[in-house]
C-alpha cells in the first residue's frame, strides 16, 4: 500500500474514535438519563486519550512526512500544483492538525474531556435552577484547564490567540477587537435609530437609572401567541425537507441547547428546542440548524472518515446556518410562500393575521436577553460581550464568581437590558460548559462571511427571489454544495472566499443588508 493508502487507514481509525465520542456526546445532550453522568464522562475520557495518542503518535508523524515525499514533497502551499487535490489537502491539513496537537499532553485532553462532560451536566441542573453556583466551580476547573491547553501550544501575544485558531486559523484576537471596534462604531448608531421608540435616548445611556425591564423573550403581535408545540416541529420538519436536508441520512431531536453533530456524512443529527409561547425559537433555531446540517452532508464523499470531512471553519460553518435562517428565512420571499403553510398549521392562532404583521413582527428589532432568539441587528453585540468576558477570564481580570454581575453589566452596556436571572443571563449559552472558548466571535464572523457569499450568489442566481417565492431551493443548494459543502476543511475560509472573488473577510456587505433591508422595513434612511 503507498503511504498516502497508510495514512488514510490510519487516520480513519481516529476519525471512527472522533465518531464513537460524537455519539455518546450527542447521546448526552438528548436521552442519556440524569443519573449516567458519572460513567459517561469516564467513557469520554478514555475515547479523547485514545484519539489523542493515536493521532500524536510518531507513527502518524511518519506517514505524514512519507506521504508528503511521495506527493511530490512540501510545503502544499498555494503554488503548489496540487494544492487543491484530495491527497494533498489531506497531508497538508493533517500536518497542521498533527503539529497542534501534538504539543497537547494526552493527560491534559483527557482531564479537559472529563471536567467539559461534568460540566455539561452541571450546567444544565444550574440552568433550571437558574443559580450560577452549581455551575461555578465546574466552569473553575474548565477555564484553569483550558488556559494550561493555551499555555501547552503557546502564543506569542495573547492567550486566547491559540484558543481562536482552534475554531477559526489564521485570525489573531487582536484582529477580531479591530473588527469588533468597527462594526460596534457603524453598528450602534443603526441599533439606536430602530429602538429610539422602545428605548428613548439610546442604548448606549450610560445615565439610565432603572433600564427598561426585559423578558426572556419579546413577542409582538401577532407572535404573543401560544403555538402548539407538535404543530411547529411539523412545520419546521416541512420546511427542512424542502431546503434539502435528507432524512434518510439525519435526524432532528431536542435538546437544552441547539446543536448540530455528525457521526459521518451519513448520519448528521440536529437538535432544536421549542417553546409554544414562543414561536421563533422553535422555528429559526430549526432553520439554523438545518444550514448547519446540510453543509455537514454536503462533503465529498471520498473524504470520510478524514480530518478533511468537518468544515472549513467555525466561522464558514456558522455562515451556512445564518444564510438559511437569516437570508433566506426571514426573507420577504420566503414568507410569501410559506406563511400561507404557516396559516394551515395555527388556522385560529393567525386567523386574520395579514402576511406582512407576520413579516414585520420576525424582523422586530428589539435587544433582547438571550442571544440565540435576538434580531438579526443586535445579534452581533451578544457576541462581543462574551468575547469581551472570555478575555478578561483568561487574563486574570474577571474572577469565575464575579461572572454573573460582569455579565449582566455588559448586557446594560451593550444592549441597555439587565438579566432577570441566571438562567436567562450568564448560563444561557451551553460552550463554557463544554471548554468551547474562544468559539463565540466565529458567530459574528459567520454573520459577515453570510453576506459576503450571498452578494456573491446573487450574481450566479439573479432570480433567488422568486425562486424562494416559490419554494425552489435546488439551485441554491446546488451552488453552495459545488462552491462550499464539497470541499470540506480542503481550503481555508479565507481561500474558499478569494476564490469565489469576495474578497478579504469585511462586515461591509453585512452592514448594507442591514441598512437596505431595515430602511425598508422602518421607513428610515439608515
Amino acid at each position: 500500500m503507498s503511504a498516502v493508502g497508510d495514512l488514510k487507514q490510519q487516520l480513519g481509525i481516529v476519525s471512527d474514535l472522533h465518531a464513537a465520542t460524537a455519539v455518546l456526546e450527542w447521546d448526552q445532550e438528548t436521552y442519556m438519563p440524569p443519573g449516567s453522568i458519572e460513567a459517561r464522562a469516564e467513557q469520554l475520557t478514555t475515547l479523547a486519550r485514545l484519539s489523542h495518542e493515536k493521532f500524536t503518535s510518531e507513527a502518524i508523524g511518519r506517514l505524514l512526512e512519507a506521504a508528503a515525499r511521495e506527493l511530490g514533497g512540501g510545503p502544499f502551499d498555494v503554488q503548489h500544483p496540487d494544492f487543491g487535490g484530495d491527497d494533498a489537502s489531506l497531508v497538508r491539513v493533517a500536518t497542521r492538525d498533527w503539529k497542534r496537537a501534538t504539543k497537547i499532553p494526552a493527560d491534559l485532553v483527557a482531564r479537559l474531556a472529563h471536567a467539559s462532560s461534568m460540566g455539561q451536566q452541571a450546567w444544565q441542573q444550574a440552568r433550571e435552577a437558574s443559580d450560577f453556583c452549581v455551575f461555578e466551580s465546574h466552569l473553575q476547573a474548565i477555564v484553569e484547564l483550558v488556559c494550561e491547553k493555551a499555555e501547552a501550544l503557546g502564543y506569542k501575544d495573547r492567550i486566547y490567540d491559540p484558543l481562536l485558531a482552534e475554531f477559526e486559523p489564521g485570525i489573531s484576537t487582536v484582529e477580531i477587537e479591530s473588527l469588533f471596534a468597527t462594526l460596534q462604531e457603524r453598528l450602534l448608531p443603526i441599533v439606536q435609530e430602530l429602538t429610539e421608540e422602545t428605548f428613548p435616548g439610546g442604548i448606549t445611556d450610560q445615565d439610565c437609572e432603572s433600564p427598561p425591564a426585559a423578558q426572556s423573550q419579546i413577542a409582538l403581535p401577532p407572535l404573543d401567541q401560544s403555538f402548539d408545540a407538535a404543530a411547529q416541529w411539523d412545520f419546521g420538519v416541512a420546511v427542512m425537507e424542502d431546503f434539502g436536508f435528507d432524512f434518510e441520512h439525519g435526524r432532528q431531536d431536542r435538546s437544552a441547547h441547539p446543536f448540530t453533530t455528525a457521526f459521518s456524512v451519513a448520519d448528521v443529527r440536529l437538535t432544536t428546542r421549542i417553546h409554544e409561547d414562543f414561536l421563533p425559537a422553535g422555528l429559526f433555531g430549526t432553520l439554523h440548524e438545518c444550514g448547519h446540517g446540510l453543509y455537514e452532508q454536503g462533503f465529498a464523499p471520498e473524504l470520510a472518515r478524514t480530518p478533511l470531512a468537518d468544515g472549513a471553519s467555525l466561522g464558514l460553518h456558522e455562515s451556512q446556518s445564518r444564510l438559511w435562517e437569516i437570508l433566506i428565512g426571514c426573507s420577504r420571499p420566503f414568507w410569501m410562500h410559506y406563511f400561507p403553510k404557516l396559516s394551515e398549521s395555527f388556522p385560529e392562532t393567525l386567523d386574520g393575521i395579514d402576511p406582512d404583521s407576520f413579516y414585520r413582527a420576525i424582523n422586530a428589532v428589539r435587544p433582547t436577553l438571550i442571544r440565540v432568539e435576538s434580531d438579526e441587528v443586535t445579534y452581533n453585540l451578544h457576541i462581543m460581550l462574551r468575547f469581551e468576558i472570555e478575555n478578561a477570564l483568561l487574563e486574570g481580570r474577571v474572577a469565575v464568581e464575579d461572572l454573573p454581575d460582569v455579565w449582566n453589566d455588559g448586557m446594560e452596556r451593550y444592549l441597555g437590558i439587565v438579566p432577570d436571572s441566571d438562567a436567562n443571563g450568564v448560563l444561557q449559552d451551553i460552550h463554557w460548559s463544554m471548554g468551547a472558548i474562544g468559539y463565540f466571535p466565529t458567530y459574528t464572523l459567520g454573520n459577515l462571511i453570510s453576506s459576503q457569499l450571498f452578494t456573491r450568489l446573487r450574481e450566479d442566481i439573479p432570480d433567488l427571489d422568486e425562486q424562494t417565492a416559490g419554494g425552489r431551493f435546488g439551485h441554491l443548494l446546488t451552488w453552495l454544495r459545488e462552491n462550499i459543502h464539497r470541499h470540506g476543511r480542503k481550503f481555508t475560509a479565507s481561500e474558499l472566499l478569494d476564490h469565489l472573488d469576495c474578497g478579504p473577510l469585511s462586515a461591509d456587505p453585512w452592514l448594507e443588508h442591514i441598512r437596505t433591508k431595515y430602511s425598508e422595513l422602518s421607513g428610515k434612511n439608515l
